[in-house]
């Protein structure tokens, strides 16, 4: 071992090394903090993500909203931004585009419905009808004597007639 100078206490702290051996203080250090600084990060990350994985399971318009306001946020610091994208992603907002979409399907056929042509009904006799069932004439006129009829409904015609 060396000599110690001089001017030096004589029982130095365990951390101090000699010269030309490796800080082993430094080292874990160094790596502690560098474990730190990385999880911090991940966890302030994570947090700044927190309103876009809320708003995950909303509307596409309002997901892209809380996101853009968690991004500002995120580069500005200005955490109004991060406050309204979170508060943004918690609120459900009501859907108006389905109900006037469909309201808007419903008008158009509405308006294009008289300009469709209309298939001719044909009517089938009941020979014809019950030779497609498989089953015989009596057994078809009975099965049209069984249906039940719901008052105000006008009384069945006496052929059958099928749409195509």
């Amino acid at each position: 071992m060396e000599e110690i100078h001089p001017a030096a206490v004589k029982h130095l702290p365990p951390f101090i090394t000699p010269p030309g051996q490796t800080d082993i203080l430094f080292v874990v250090m160094t790596v502690f903090l560098i474990g730190i600084v990385l999880i911090i990060g991940s966890l302030y990350l994570r947090l700044h993500a927190l309103p876009e994985q809320v708003a995950h399971r909303t509307h596409k318009v309002q997901m892209d909203i809380v996101a853009i306001l968690a991004v500002i946020s995120l580069f500005t610091h200005n955490h109004l931004y991060w406050i309204a994208a979170l508060l943004l992603a918690f609120v459900q907002l009501p859907d108006f585009t389905t109900p006037i979409s469909s309201m808007a399907k419903s008008l158009e056929k509405l308006a294009h419905g008289g300009d469709r042509r209309r298939e001719e009904l044909t009517v089938v006799p009941e020979a014809a009808m019950a030779q497609s069932l498989e089953m015989p004439i009596h057994d078809a006129r009975r099965s049209e004597e069984t249906l039940k009829v719901v008052p105000g409904t006008p009384p069945l015609p006496d052929k059958l007639e099928a749409r195509s």
